[in-house]
């Protein structure tokens, strides 16, 4: 798609979440970020500063994580995985009540089980390559036990 039209944004965003599941992570960033520089308005925001914040969390910034995941969730509020990632970042932070508040609200938002427990979020959806696995283990998963989700 870029080869036909080099300013699509989504194509960009999507390259960067190709990027992040491959492996090549510090990639993500940059090309998200040129993708929410090419349609500041777009629709799909939320989702593009959810992948930012995302990967600052893997990359155990979460201080960062935290303000790019309060823009996805400001911008796109019904959107469970926006706020399970945002209880994660707060959990990680030490702002356990902050957490358990988002880690609810994902759970009344999700339309399945799969914030019930880690064994399920686990089991709920790709996570990448070994190297993106064990950053989601060591990041994600670990704040939301924090945040207080249960392993089963």
């Amino acid at each position: 798609m870029l080869a036909s039209d080099r300013n699509l944004a989504s194509a960009y965003f999507a390259l960067g979440q190709c990027k992040l599941f491959t492996g090549s992570i510090d990639e993500t960033i940059p090309l998200t970020e040129h993708a929410i520089r090419l349609s500041p308005r777009d629709s799909q925001l939320g989702v593009w500063y959810q992948q930012i914040g995302w990967v600052h969390l893997l990359q155990s910034r979460s201080l960062e994580a935290a303000t790019w995941l309060e823009k996805a969730r400001n911008h796109t509020p019904a959107l469970s995985i926006i706020r399970s990632l945002l209880a994660s970042a707060y959990a990680l932070n030490g702002e356990t009540e902050r957490a358990a508040v988002e880690l609810a609200e994902a759970q009344t938002l999700c339309p399945d089980d799969r914030f019930s427990n880690l064994a399920r979020l686990r089991a709920s959806r790709y996570w990448g390559v070994p190297k993106i696995r064990a950053l989601y283990e060591a990041t994600y998963l670990a704040g939301l036990r924090l945040a207080g989700m249960p392993e089963e």
